[in-house]
C-alpha cells in the first residue's frame, strides 16, 4: 500500500490541508502518535502537495496526539523554484499544534556523485534473531515493522555492560510501498541505539528527527539500521543513523535528539509533563 493508506491520511478539499486520524496502527508504545510517522505523514502530504521528492525534512515535536483525535495538517510552500521548493507541514489538533515539518523538495541534474559512508560488516538478515516486542509495544506501529538484531542486544540482556555507542538492526516494513515514508519511520530508532550504547533498559522520547535523502528505495526489502549514538548527558542522548539497503547502497541518513527515560510498562504510563509524541523503542 501507498504511504496514504498506510498512515491513513486523508485528503480533503483543499490540496494543502490535509486529515491523520490517530490509531493504534501509528502509535507509539505509550499510546501516541509515533514520531517517525508523524515526520512520515509530513513528507508525504508534502510530496503530493509540491509535486516533488524529499531531498531533506526535519521534524520538531511538540505535543502527544492520542487516539481518536485527528491531526489536521497544513502545508505552506514558503518558496518554489525551478528545481527546488522549500515547504512545511504543520500538524495540529484544535488550536494545539503538534509537530512542525520543515523541507526541501526536488532535484538537480549533475554529474558528480560519490558515497564515502562505510557500511558495518553484520549478518544478513536471515542469520539474525527477531528483535522481540516488549509488552507496551504489542498495540503499536511496532507490530507492523518487521526487525531483527544484527548488532544489538535483546531486552533480556538488558541490562549489561555499557557499548561502544555502535548498533544496528535489519528492518522492514512489508505493507509500505518503497519511498521516502519507510525512510522516516525506520530512521526513528536513534532511542534503541541509546539503550545499547548505555547498556540499560531506556529509550527516549524524541525532541526531533531529520531525515536525509540519498535515494528513495526501489523496493520492499530489508535496510539496515546503522545507528551511532554520539553522547549521552544532562539527561538527553544525541546520535545519527545510516540507512542501507540489502544490496549495500546508501538510501539516507537520520539524526536525533532525544530524552532519556526508562522504558515504559504499558500504554499510557509516560510523563504527563512530557509533551514529545514518540516513545521509548
Amino acid at each position: 500500500m501507498d504511504g496514504l493508506d498506510f498512515l491513513g491520511l486523508e485528503a480533503s478539499g483543499d490540496p494543502l490541508r490535509w486529515r491523520l486520524p490517530v490509531t493504534p496502527a501509528i502509535a507509539s508504545g505509550i499510546g501516541a502518535l509515533f514520531g517517525g510517522a508523524a515526520l512520515a505523514a509530513g513528507v508525504e502530504t508534502l510530496e503530493r502537495s509540491c509535486g516533488r521528492h524529499l531531498i531533506w525534512a526535519t521534524a520538531q515535536y511538540h505535543a502527544f496526539a492520542r487516539p481518536p483525535s485527528v491531526v489536521e495538517i497544513d502545508v505552506v510552500i514558503s518558496a518554489a523554484g525551478h528545481r527546488t521548493t522549500q515547504a512545511r507541514a504543520i500538524g495540529h489538533v484544535g488550536g494545539e499544534e503538534i509537530f512542525t515539518v520543515v523541507a526541501a523538495l526536488g532535484s538537480r541534474p549533475s554529474r558528480w556523485e560519490g558515497v564515502w559512508a562505510e557500511r558495518p560488516d553484520v549478518p544478513p538478515p536471515d542469520a539474525c534473531d527477531s528483535r522481540p516486542l516488549r509488552t507496551d509495544q504489542r498495540n503499536s506501529i511496532a507490530t507492523r515493522i518487521e526487525m531483527r538484531l544484527a548488532r544489538a542486544r535483546g531486552p533480556e540482556e538488558l541490562p549489561g555492560p555499557p557499548g561502544d555507542g555502535r548498533s544496528a538492526l535489519w528492518a522492514r516494513i512489508p505493507d509500505l510501498d518503497p519511498g521516502s515514508a519507510v525512510l522516516a519511520i525506520i530512521g526513528d530508532y536513534v532511542p534503541f541505539g541509546i539503550s545499547q550504547a548505555l547498556g540499560e533498559r531506556v529509550g527516549g522520547n524524541s525532541l526531533d528527527n531529520t531525515l536525509r535523502v540519498v535515494q528513495r528505495p526501489t523496493r520492499n526489502g530489508w535496510m539496515l539500521v546503522d545507528i551511532r549514538i554520539h553522547a549521552v548527558r544532562g539527561g538527553f542522548g544525541h546520535g545519527h543513523i545510516l540507512l542501507w539497503a540489502e544490496d549495500g547502497s546508501l538510501l539516507g541518513s537520520a539524526s536525533q535528539s532525544a530524552i532519556v527515560r526508562p522504558w515504559a510498562e504499558g500504554p499510557g504510563t509516560s510523563s504527563p509533563t512530557t509533551p514529545q509524541p514518540t516513545t521509548p523503542h
